[in-house]
Protein backbone atom coordinates (compact mmCIF):
# COMPACT_ATOMS: atom_id res chain seq x y z
CA UNK A 1 0.00 0.00 0.00
CA UNK A 2 1.65 3.61 -1.31
CA UNK A 3 1.80 6.06 1.88
CA UNK A 4 -1.18 7.90 0.02
CA UNK A 5 -3.65 5.17 0.45
CA UNK A 6 -2.31 4.40 3.86
CA UNK A 7 -3.19 8.00 4.76
CA UNK A 8 -6.80 7.63 2.77
CA UNK A 9 -7.04 4.49 4.33
CA UNK A 10 -6.73 5.89 7.66
CA UNK A 11 -9.13 8.90 7.07
CA UNK A 12 -11.93 6.72 5.98
CA UNK A 13 -11.59 4.30 8.96
CA UNK A 14 -11.74 7.95 10.92
CA UNK A 15 -15.04 9.19 9.53
CA UNK A 16 -16.02 5.33 9.89
CA UNK A 17 -15.95 5.29 13.42
CA UNK A 18 -17.12 8.35 14.04
CA UNK A 19 -20.60 6.75 11.65
CA UNK A 20 -20.89 4.28 14.05
CA UNK A 21 -18.29 1.77 12.13
CA UNK A 22 -20.60 1.70 8.78
CA UNK A 23 -19.80 4.17 6.14
CA UNK A 24 -23.13 4.10 3.45
CA UNK A 25 -21.40 4.02 0.03
CA UNK A 26 -22.08 7.04 -1.07
CA UNK A 27 -20.10 8.89 1.59
CA UNK A 28 -17.25 6.07 1.11
CA UNK A 29 -17.15 6.60 -2.49
CA UNK A 30 -16.69 10.78 -1.53
CA UNK A 31 -13.96 9.99 0.21
CA UNK A 32 -12.40 7.38 -1.79
CA UNK A 33 -12.57 10.06 -4.88
CA UNK A 34 -12.24 13.59 -3.55
CA UNK A 35 -10.64 13.67 0.10
CA UNK A 36 -8.70 16.64 -0.01
CA UNK A 37 -5.14 15.77 -1.63
CA UNK A 38 -5.79 12.07 -1.19
CA UNK A 39 -8.81 10.99 -2.91
CA UNK A 40 -8.44 9.82 -6.61
CA UNK A 41 -9.35 13.07 -8.11
CA UNK A 42 -7.81 15.15 -5.93
CA UNK A 43 -4.14 13.85 -5.60
CA UNK A 44 -1.83 14.31 -8.11
CA UNK A 45 -1.82 11.75 -10.59
CA UNK A 46 -2.49 11.12 -14.05
CA UNK A 47 -6.00 10.04 -14.81
CA UNK A 48 -6.87 10.45 -18.36
CA UNK A 49 -4.78 9.34 -21.36
CA UNK A 50 -4.94 6.94 -24.70
CA UNK A 51 -2.93 4.34 -23.25
CA UNK A 52 -1.65 2.74 -20.03
CA UNK A 53 1.99 3.73 -20.31
CA UNK A 54 1.36 7.37 -19.61
CA UNK A 55 0.18 6.32 -15.94
CA UNK A 56 -3.79 7.00 -17.18
CA UNK A 57 -6.38 4.48 -16.15
CA UNK A 58 -9.14 5.11 -19.11
CA UNK A 59 -9.55 7.58 -22.27
CA UNK A 60 -12.67 10.32 -22.46
CA UNK A 61 -14.08 11.20 -25.89
CA UNK A 62 -12.14 14.50 -26.40
CA UNK A 63 -8.52 12.37 -25.71
CA UNK A 64 -9.52 9.86 -28.36
CA UNK A 65 -9.90 12.33 -31.28
CA UNK A 66 -10.28 16.05 -31.55
CA UNK A 67 -13.23 15.93 -33.77
CA UNK A 68 -15.47 14.86 -30.70
CA UNK A 69 -14.57 18.41 -29.77
CA UNK A 70 -15.07 20.06 -33.38
CA UNK A 71 -18.43 18.83 -33.81
CA UNK A 72 -19.27 19.51 -30.64
CA UNK A 73 -18.81 22.88 -30.88
CA UNK A 74 -21.20 23.32 -33.49
CA UNK A 75 -24.31 22.20 -31.17
CA UNK A 76 -22.58 25.16 -28.66
CA UNK A 77 -22.05 27.51 -31.27
CA UNK A 78 -25.70 26.77 -32.22
CA UNK A 79 -26.77 27.12 -28.31
CA UNK A 80 -25.19 30.44 -27.74
CA UNK A 81 -26.87 32.21 -30.70
CA UNK A 82 -30.30 30.28 -29.86
CA UNK A 83 -30.16 31.63 -26.12
CA UNK A 84 -28.18 34.92 -26.50
CA UNK A 85 -25.60 33.78 -24.59
CA UNK A 86 -21.45 34.49 -25.20
CA UNK A 87 -20.07 32.28 -22.71
CA UNK A 88 -19.50 28.71 -21.35
CA UNK A 89 -19.31 26.75 -18.20
CA UNK A 90 -17.74 23.14 -18.34
CA UNK A 91 -17.86 21.29 -15.33
CA UNK A 92 -14.85 18.69 -14.61
CA UNK A 93 -12.57 19.84 -17.74
CA UNK A 94 -10.16 16.73 -16.93
CA UNK A 95 -7.05 17.70 -19.03
CA UNK A 96 -8.63 20.74 -21.11
CA UNK A 97 -8.70 18.72 -23.97
CA UNK A 98 -12.62 19.53 -24.75
CA UNK A 99 -11.98 23.10 -23.64
CA UNK A 100 -9.21 23.39 -26.06
CA UNK A 101 -10.95 21.81 -29.00
CA UNK A 102 -14.47 23.77 -28.22
CA UNK A 103 -12.13 27.02 -27.70
CA UNK A 104 -10.16 26.76 -31.42
CA UNK A 105 -13.21 25.88 -33.00
CA UNK A 106 -15.61 28.61 -31.73
CA UNK A 107 -12.86 31.16 -31.43
CA UNK A 108 -14.14 34.86 -30.21
CA UNK A 109 -17.84 33.40 -30.50
CA UNK A 110 -17.10 32.29 -26.72
CA UNK A 111 -16.37 35.75 -24.78
CA UNK A 112 -15.58 34.16 -21.27
CA UNK A 113 -14.74 30.36 -21.05
CA UNK A 114 -15.58 29.04 -16.99
CA UNK A 115 -13.79 25.87 -15.50
CA UNK A 116 -15.52 24.41 -12.25
CA UNK A 117 -12.62 22.96 -11.01
CA UNK A 118 -12.36 21.11 -7.58
CA UNK A 119 -8.89 19.48 -7.67
CA UNK A 120 -5.70 22.27 -7.85
CA UNK A 121 -3.51 19.26 -9.69
CA UNK A 122 -6.38 19.59 -12.54
CA UNK A 123 -6.66 23.07 -12.65
CA UNK A 124 -2.60 23.44 -13.10
CA UNK A 125 -3.00 20.96 -15.90
CA UNK A 126 -5.67 23.04 -17.78
CA UNK A 127 -3.82 25.89 -17.36
CA UNK A 128 -1.27 24.34 -19.26
CA UNK A 129 -3.71 23.27 -21.67
CA UNK A 130 -5.10 26.09 -22.25
CA UNK A 131 -2.24 29.02 -22.23
CA UNK A 132 -3.31 30.22 -25.39
CA UNK A 133 -6.61 30.79 -24.58
CA UNK A 134 -5.56 32.07 -21.23
CA UNK A 135 -7.89 35.71 -21.52
CA UNK A 136 -10.93 33.70 -22.07
CA UNK A 137 -10.59 31.13 -19.50
CA UNK A 138 -11.29 31.32 -15.64
CA UNK A 139 -11.71 28.81 -12.98
CA UNK A 140 -14.13 28.71 -10.14
CA UNK A 141 -14.23 26.22 -7.33
CA UNK A 142 -17.95 26.37 -6.71
CA UNK A 143 -21.08 26.85 -8.64
CA UNK A 144 -21.82 30.59 -9.55
CA UNK A 145 -24.87 32.15 -8.22
CA UNK A 146 -26.42 32.88 -11.85
CA UNK A 147 -25.72 31.16 -14.64
CA UNK A 148 -25.89 32.53 -18.23
CA UNK A 149 -24.23 30.18 -20.49
CA UNK A 150 -23.99 27.08 -22.34
CA UNK A 151 -22.68 24.22 -19.81
CA UNK A 152 -20.95 20.96 -20.90
CA UNK A 153 -20.64 18.31 -18.71
CA UNK A 154 -18.58 15.22 -20.47
CA UNK A 155 -18.78 12.40 -18.02
CA UNK A 156 -18.74 14.31 -14.80
CA UNK A 157 -22.48 12.69 -13.43
CA UNK A 158 -20.71 9.11 -13.44
CA UNK A 159 -17.84 10.35 -10.76
CA UNK A 160 -20.41 11.59 -8.52
CA UNK A 161 -21.09 9.48 -5.27
CA UNK A 162 -24.04 6.91 -5.68
CA UNK A 163 -25.74 4.90 -3.02
CA UNK A 164 -25.60 0.86 -3.54
CA UNK A 165 -29.32 -1.19 -3.24
CA UNK A 166 -29.24 -4.59 -2.69
CA UNK A 167 -32.27 -6.72 -2.90
CA UNK A 168 -32.20 -9.93 -0.67
CA UNK A 169 -35.09 -12.32 -0.08
CA UNK A 170 -37.81 -9.70 -1.17
CA UNK A 171 -36.23 -7.02 1.23
CA UNK A 172 -34.17 -3.91 0.09
CA UNK A 173 -31.38 -3.39 2.06
CA UNK A 174 -28.63 -0.15 1.87
CA UNK A 175 -24.92 -1.29 0.90
CA UNK A 176 -22.32 0.27 3.00
CA UNK A 177 -18.82 -0.27 3.91
CA UNK A 178 -16.91 -1.52 7.33
CA UNK A 179 -13.25 -2.23 8.01
CA UNK A 180 -12.54 -5.53 8.96
CA UNK A 181 -9.76 -5.28 11.76
CA UNK A 182 -8.64 -9.89 11.21
CA UNK A 183 -8.34 -9.33 7.83
CA UNK A 184 -7.22 -5.48 7.80
CA UNK A 185 -9.43 -4.00 4.86
CA UNK A 186 -13.12 -2.79 3.64
CA UNK A 187 -15.84 -4.71 3.55
CA UNK A 188 -19.12 -4.71 2.25
CA UNK A 189 -21.98 -4.72 5.18
CA UNK A 190 -26.14 -4.48 3.96
CA UNK A 191 -28.50 -2.48 6.54
CA UNK A 192 -31.95 -2.37 6.01
CA UNK A 193 -33.59 0.83 4.52
CA UNK A 194 -37.32 2.16 3.36
CA UNK A 195 -35.54 3.31 0.52
CA UNK A 196 -35.77 1.29 -2.73
CA UNK A 197 -35.87 2.17 -6.39
CA UNK A 198 -37.81 4.74 -8.14
CA UNK A 199 -39.05 1.61 -10.43
CA UNK A 200 -40.47 -2.09 -9.10
CA UNK A 201 -38.75 -4.43 -10.38
CA UNK A 202 -40.07 -7.47 -11.31
CA UNK A 203 -39.15 -10.57 -9.29
CA UNK A 204 -38.18 -11.78 -5.43
CA UNK A 205 -34.62 -12.41 -6.47
CA UNK A 206 -31.54 -10.77 -5.39
CA UNK A 207 -30.90 -7.95 -7.28
CA UNK A 208 -27.95 -5.16 -6.67
CA UNK A 209 -28.62 -2.15 -8.19
CA UNK A 210 -27.69 2.29 -7.64
CA UNK A 211 -29.71 5.21 -7.24
CA UNK A 212 -28.15 8.88 -8.11
CA UNK A 213 -29.10 11.52 -5.58
CA UNK A 214 -26.22 13.54 -5.53
CA UNK A 215 -26.02 13.67 -9.30
CA UNK A 216 -29.87 14.57 -9.40
CA UNK A 217 -29.58 17.34 -6.71
CA UNK A 218 -26.26 18.52 -8.99
CA UNK A 219 -28.86 18.98 -12.30
CA UNK A 220 -31.12 20.79 -10.04
CA UNK A 221 -28.57 22.98 -8.42
CA UNK A 222 -27.47 24.32 -11.96
CA UNK A 223 -30.86 23.90 -13.31
CA UNK A 224 -32.05 26.61 -10.39
CA UNK A 225 -29.09 28.85 -11.19
CA UNK A 226 -30.17 28.73 -14.99
CA UNK A 227 -31.09 31.93 -16.00
CA UNK A 228 -30.27 31.73 -19.83
CA UNK A 229 -28.63 29.00 -21.63
CA UNK A 230 -28.54 25.79 -21.97
CA UNK A 231 -27.10 22.60 -20.75
CA UNK A 232 -25.52 19.49 -23.10
CA UNK A 233 -24.66 16.62 -20.37
CA UNK A 234 -22.76 13.56 -22.06
CA UNK A 235 -22.58 10.47 -20.60
CA UNK A 236 -22.31 6.60 -20.38
CA UNK A 237 -26.24 5.40 -19.07
CA UNK A 238 -29.79 4.39 -19.96
CA UNK A 239 -33.29 5.20 -19.65
CA UNK A 240 -35.01 4.26 -16.38
CA UNK A 241 -36.98 1.37 -17.64
CA UNK A 242 -33.57 -0.24 -19.10
CA UNK A 243 -31.26 0.81 -15.93
CA UNK A 244 -33.36 -1.06 -13.55
CA UNK A 245 -34.34 -3.72 -16.22
CA UNK A 246 -34.63 -7.72 -14.36
CA UNK A 247 -31.81 -8.77 -16.05
CA UNK A 248 -29.47 -6.29 -14.64
CA UNK A 249 -29.37 -7.71 -11.49
CA UNK A 250 -25.61 -6.96 -10.33
CA UNK A 251 -25.95 -3.55 -10.76
CA UNK A 252 -23.23 -0.51 -12.94
CA UNK A 253 -20.77 0.14 -10.64
CA UNK A 254 -17.51 -0.29 -12.48
CA UNK A 255 -13.75 0.84 -11.82
CA UNK A 256 -11.09 1.64 -14.02
CA UNK A 257 -7.18 1.49 -13.35
CA UNK A 258 -4.39 1.26 -16.10
CA UNK A 259 -7.42 1.07 -18.76
CA UNK A 260 -8.71 -2.00 -17.42
CA UNK A 261 -12.20 -2.26 -15.58
CA UNK A 262 -13.33 -4.48 -12.41
CA UNK A 263 -15.80 -4.27 -9.84
CA UNK A 264 -14.55 -3.87 -6.69
CA UNK A 265 -14.34 0.23 -5.36
CA UNK A 266 -12.90 -1.59 -1.83
CA UNK A 267 -9.70 -2.56 -3.31
CA UNK A 268 -6.54 0.00 -3.97
CA UNK A 269 -8.60 2.66 -2.78
CA UNK A 270 -7.42 6.44 -3.75
CA UNK A 271 -5.65 4.51 -6.69
CA UNK A 272 -8.47 4.09 -9.36
CA UNK A 273 -11.93 5.78 -10.86
CA UNK A 274 -14.77 4.49 -9.33
CA UNK A 275 -18.19 5.22 -11.79
CA UNK A 276 -21.82 4.10 -12.19
CA UNK A 277 -23.95 4.65 -14.79
CA UNK A 278 -26.35 7.23 -14.93
CA UNK A 279 -30.56 6.91 -14.99
CA UNK A 280 -31.14 10.06 -17.46
CA UNK A 281 -34.98 9.37 -16.56
CA UNK A 282 -34.10 10.69 -13.28
CA UNK A 283 -31.46 13.28 -14.68
CA UNK A 284 -34.71 14.35 -17.08
CA UNK A 285 -37.60 14.77 -13.73
CA UNK A 286 -34.78 16.82 -11.95
CA UNK A 287 -34.35 19.32 -14.36
CA UNK A 288 -38.18 19.61 -14.47
CA UNK A 289 -38.59 20.24 -11.13
CA UNK A 290 -36.27 23.23 -11.14
CA UNK A 291 -38.27 24.47 -14.56
CA UNK A 292 -36.26 22.87 -16.90
CA UNK A 293 -37.28 21.46 -20.24
CA UNK A 294 -35.89 18.39 -22.27
CA UNK A 295 -34.17 19.51 -25.73
CA UNK A 296 -33.22 16.01 -26.50
CA UNK A 297 -31.92 13.21 -25.81
CA UNK A 298 -30.27 10.87 -27.78
CA UNK A 299 -27.12 8.16 -27.92
CA UNK A 300 -23.52 9.91 -28.77
CA UNK A 301 -23.23 8.50 -32.31
CA UNK A 302 -26.29 10.20 -33.53
CA UNK A 303 -26.02 13.61 -31.66
CA UNK A 304 -22.23 13.49 -33.06
CA UNK A 305 -23.37 12.83 -36.54
CA UNK A 306 -26.27 15.09 -36.41
CA UNK A 307 -23.88 17.64 -35.64
CA UNK A 308 -21.84 17.28 -38.65
CA UNK A 309 -18.86 14.54 -38.01
CA UNK A 310 -18.91 12.84 -41.17
CA UNK A 311 -18.55 15.84 -43.36
CA UNK A 312 -15.41 16.87 -40.63
CA UNK A 313 -13.69 13.53 -42.00
CA UNK A 314 -13.97 13.67 -45.71
CA UNK A 315 -10.33 15.03 -45.56
CA UNK A 316 -9.24 13.46 -42.24
CA UNK A 317 -6.59 10.47 -42.00
CA UNK A 318 -6.75 7.03 -42.17
CA UNK A 319 -6.12 7.08 -38.47
CA UNK A 320 -8.09 10.15 -37.74
CA UNK A 321 -11.31 8.40 -39.39
CA UNK A 322 -10.05 5.29 -37.33
CA UNK A 323 -10.13 6.97 -34.01
CA UNK A 324 -13.43 9.56 -34.68
CA UNK A 325 -15.50 6.16 -35.62
CA UNK A 326 -15.09 4.73 -31.98
CA UNK A 327 -16.73 8.04 -30.91
CA UNK A 328 -19.63 6.38 -33.17
CA UNK A 329 -19.27 2.68 -33.40
CA UNK A 330 -22.29 1.29 -31.37
CA UNK A 331 -19.64 -1.81 -30.06
CA UNK A 332 -17.53 1.18 -28.46
CA UNK A 333 -18.80 4.70 -27.54
CA UNK A 334 -21.50 5.37 -29.84
CA UNK A 335 -24.73 3.89 -28.21
CA UNK A 336 -23.62 3.17 -24.33
CA UNK A 337 -22.97 7.10 -24.46
CA UNK A 338 -25.89 9.23 -24.50
CA UNK A 339 -26.33 12.97 -24.37
CA UNK A 340 -29.21 14.81 -23.08
CA UNK A 341 -29.70 18.55 -23.51
CA UNK A 342 -31.89 20.90 -21.02
CA UNK A 343 -32.71 24.57 -21.07
CA UNK A 344 -34.95 27.22 -19.83
CA UNK A 345 -37.63 29.93 -21.91
CA UNK A 346 -38.29 29.16 -25.45
CA UNK A 347 -38.00 25.35 -26.40
CA UNK A 348 -36.18 24.95 -29.55
CA UNK A 349 -34.83 21.52 -30.82
CA UNK A 350 -30.88 21.55 -30.82
CA UNK A 351 -28.69 20.36 -33.80
CA UNK A 352 -27.54 17.30 -32.34
CA UNK A 353 -30.59 15.83 -31.85
CA UNK A 354 -33.09 16.68 -35.10
CA UNK A 355 -32.64 12.42 -36.24
CA UNK A 356 -32.53 9.82 -34.01
CA UNK A 357 -34.52 11.49 -30.53
CA UNK A 358 -35.31 9.41 -27.74
CA UNK A 359 -36.79 11.88 -25.51
CA UNK A 360 -40.33 10.07 -25.58
CA UNK A 361 -38.17 6.88 -24.00
CA UNK A 362 -37.18 8.75 -20.45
Amino acid sequence: MTAQASLLTTKIKQFMQAAGDWLPFDRFMALALYAPSLGYYSASQQQIGRMPASGSDFVTAPEMSSYFGTSLARSVKEALVQTHTHAVLEFGAGNGTLALQLLSALGEQVQSYTIVEVSAALRERQAQTLAAFAAQVRWVSVLPDSIQAVVLGNEVLDAMPVRLLQRTAGVWYERGVVWTEAESCFDWQDRPTDDCPPVEIAGEYDYLTEIHPQAESFVRSVGERLQRGAIFLIDYGFPEAEYYHEQRHMGTLMCHQAHLSDSDPLQDVGRKDITAHINFTGVALAAREVGLEVLGYTSQAHFLINSGLLGLLENASMQDKAMAQKLMLEHEMGELFKVIALGRGEIWQPLGFVQGDRTHRL
